[in-house]
């Protein structure tokens, strides 16, 4: 997959964690800490004397999970999993890393709505979870900002190159999480496969060696700065989403060799005990395969942090436009798929007959413009190698002194043109296959280069197959108003929901494509070893940078509204988001150019224009989680390894996942079934708006669908805070007919004259996995 995509958002690599010794594994284990005997002071004291020994143990979780990691053989886990006390036995995994205009964009403005009414998010603390930070970074200054909040009981944890003044009242913590990593082995001085941390490219401390990091956390917090650019590209105020909130930086994800579970779950247990509002995790699981929730660290991490009132914000994953490839499932999670902005870096492919292609590009060098070269696609010789321009696989013959068409896949996108230039080339042309469409993401090529989408590579390379073709690239830096915008970008992870349909992911899309923000020292813009520029700012692409626009926004919110809970928030932002663009149409899909659905874009773009009134708010207890899991099939001891306390499903009437009080709903019948099917949905709402507040229900019902709603009309007053409604779904399973993506889709809306509180609508014929 292309560098961008690949490096900013991680996905699952297959099997355990790797070690050195072939019998020893990491695994992270699930104790009853209900079971401890009296007899032992600490948790600790009796894992080292029950369990297993000191010099084993990684980690002990005692805040969002009970339990510990520890370096053991497969032997002695399975013995672990027969003792009594332990719940479950997990293999540790290894997974891989999934503004200046985006604040403006989802209806931030300066003096007033969201960013006034919250004084910016100033005493609401962000923990990132990435790969550390840049501190020294304009972006994180801590100017004229106010003492760090009481409550945080954070640290500022030293090590190379970072000591405790690297902290001030803007990052207020930063830990780093090595242990599962040190302890999986490794090959190759641990590059790539966990192992030793390998100091010649990586620093044992907070300090960001990768970039991603840096970049993720003032996309969410980073404060302003003036005169922003990379490159002269997207020049302009740079700011974060929540510009005055508080930052804790946890390093989990190390370069080039991924984030294990035992590090990010011993995250979460610091982050939760240190005090923060908000987790922000652009990591999770890819090729839409997914874990159940018990043997998912990061579910099982993030309930813990949603059970005692932290927003987790998490990434939707870069594997669209594929269906069911949306990760980060759980309900308590809020998933984030990713959408264009109205700023994008034209660059124009100008070829000999006089036709001009449109692309797109982040190159900063000296300009071929106006110079024709001739024009070669490797490709021709039907040699994947070639056509890829993989590492020596291009013949310097052919292709010194010409502009190269290369395929995009396999090697990274910007890896491609040091291929093409240590062949003797003069520049490239980057096409996509159909796979990828007409999404686009510039880079910051080190050689004159640009990417096209499919349709324009092919006219390319036909033009470059009739002999004698010349072209030139010409580079057309900065351009803002770009219409349609927000579209859904090709690599956002779809839905549907491949492990429990009835809960629709991804929940919404904020700006995840072409976006500034703060960068590290360490490596250049590209991420390539060969590339030495130094810039204070890059310009990324993936739901790893939509992900912290949401977690921004969730500080925003948090401060503004301290009392609401995680889901609240998660509902205000869901049921106000845009399902247009700002040219009022329906949103489109970058890869087609298509019409969109829920399962493209959720609940719809985030709009913090409106999201700090939403009027309702759809609420959920830790209860109604439990009650979830129990629908799901889950039993009391699977439960308890996510919940941390014994669960009692009840024995009679079995609860229906549907049910949940999600701000989306989803109706699905069974295949097999015809003639007419009906369920009933039930959702309760609390009136957040004006106390005397009288609601009426306006639904756009699914093609084909018949949709009722009873209750028709909801009052609320003084002591009338809360409401319950029924849903009644009603189809012709004989007659219906689903749409491409095997679901059809409208929506519900509660209308007061001031608020519109919307939650999409998917009815699927589907049997479940």
């Amino acid at each position: 997959m292309a560098l961008l995509l690949c490096s900013l958002f991680f996905f699952f690599a297959a099997g355990e964690a790797i070690s050195t010794d072939p019998t020893v594994k990491t695994y992270i284990i699930r104790v009853n800490s209900e079971s401890k005997p009296s007899i032992f002071p600490t948790h600790y004291h009796w894992y080292t004397s029950e369990l297993t020994e000191s010099s084993s143990i990684l980690h002990v979780y005692d805040t969002v999970f009970n339990g510990f990691s520890a370096s053991i053989t497969p032997s002695q886990a399975s013995d672990l999993e027969k003792h009594p006390d332990v719940l479950v036995v997990i293999p540790d995994r290894r997974r891989e890393l999934h503004t200046t205009r985006s604040p403006q964009f989802v209806g931030l403005r300066n003096q007033r709505g969201l960013w006034s009414e919250s004084d910016y998010g100033s005493d609401v603390i962000v923990g990132v979870f990435d790969t550390g930070i840049w501190p020294e970074r304009r972006s994180f200054s801590d100017l004229n900002l106010g003492p760090v909040p009481k409550r945080w009981k954070g640290v500022c944890q030293a090590g190379v190159r970072f000591t405790v003044r690297n902290c001030n009242k803007k990052i207020i913590g930063a830990r780093f999480f090595s242990k599962g990593h040190e302890a999986a082995g490794g090959i190759g001085g641990g590059i790539g496969f966990g192992g030793a941390i390998n100091d010649t490219v990586e620093f044992r401390s907070p300090r960001d060696a990768d970039g991603h990091g840096t970049h993720t956390a003032s996309t969410a917090a980073g404060r302003y700065v003036f005169k922003a650019s990379m490159a002269g590209y997207a020049a302009g105020i740079a700011k974060g989403v929540a510009p005055k909130a508080r930052l804790a930086v946890y390093k989990v994800c190390w370069k080039s060799s991924g984030c294990f579970d035992s590090d990010i779950l011993a995250a979460f247990d610091a982050a939760v005990n240190d005090g923060v509002d908000v987790i922000s995790i652009s990591i999770g699981g890819g090729d839409g395969i997914s874990s159940p929730y018990y043997l998912d660290p990061i579910a099982i991490g993030a309930f813990g942090a949603v059970s005692r009132g932290v927003f987790v914000s998490s990434s939707a994953g870069n594997d669209g436009p594929n269906g069911m490839s949306v990760t980060n499932l759980a309900p308590w999670l809020t998933t984030v798929g990713a959408g264009t902005i109205d700023r994008n870096f034209p660059a124009e492919v100008i070829l000999g007959d006089g036709r001009k292609l449109a692309g797109v590009s982040l190159y900063a060098g000296p300009a071929i413009s106006g110079k024709k070269y001739p024009l070669i696609y490797p490709g021709k010789s039907g040699i994947l190698s070639a056509s890829l321009c993989m590492d020596n696989a291009l013949d310097p013959n052919l292709v010194r002194g010409k502009i190269v068409i290369c395929d995009r896949g396999s090697n990274p996108r910007v890896a491609k043109g040091l291929v093409v230039k240590k062949a003797g080339g003069v520049g490239m042309i980057l096409s996509n296959g159909v796979s990828n469409g007409e999404g686009l993401v510039g880079d910051a090529h080190l050689i004159p280069a640009c990417s096209v989408g499919s349709d324009e590579g092919d006219q390319i390379k036909a033009y470059a197959a009739t002999g004698h073709a010349t072209a030139t690239i010409n580079f057309q830096g900065t351009v803002l108003g770009i219409k349609p915008a927000p579209v859904v970008a090709s690599f956002s992870g779809r839905g549907p929901n491949g492990m429990n349909p009835e809960i629709l992911k991804p929940d919404l899309i904020a700006p995840g494509v072409n976006i500034l923000a703060a960068w590290t020292d360490a490596v250049g813009p590209t991420g390539l070893d060969s590339d030495g520029r130094k810039m204070e700012f890059n310009i990324l692409s993936g739901t790893s940078m939509s992900c912290p626009h949401v977690s921004g926004a969730a500080a925003l919110l948090k401060s503004a509204h301290p009392d609401w809970s995680p889901a609240a928030i998660k509902s205000a932002i869901m049921t106000t988001a845009n399902t247009v663009n700002k040219q009022l149409q329906p949103m489109t899909d970058e890869s087609t150019g298509n019409a969109t659905t829920p399962y493209d874009f959720g609940a719809g773009h985030l709009n913090l224009d409106l999201a700090m009134d939403p009027g309702l708010v759809y609420d959920l207890t830790n209860q109604d989680y439990v009650s979830f899991l129990c629908s799901i099939g889950y039993g009391a001891k699977t439960i308890q390894v996510i919940t941390r306390s014994p669960a009692a499903c009840p024995m009679r009437r079995k609860p229906l996942p549907e049910n949940l009080n999600y701000p989306s709903l989803a109706a699905m019948f069974s295949t097999g079934k015809k003639g007419v099917l009906r369920k009933t949905l039930v959702r309760r709402v609390r009136n957040v708006g004006d106390v005397n507040s009288v609601y009426t229900v306006k639904v756009e019902a699914p093609k084909g669908v018949s949709v009722t709603v009873k209750p028709g009309k909801l009052g609320f007053s003084e002591k009338v805070r809360e409401l319950s409604y029924y849903v009644t779904v009603k189809i012709d399973g004989s007659n219906v007919v689903m749409g491409d993506s095997g679901a059809v889709f409208g929506s519900l809306s509660w209308v007061d004259g001031k608020h519109v509180v919307r939650s999409p609508i998917v009815v699927t014929q589907l049997d479940p996995l």
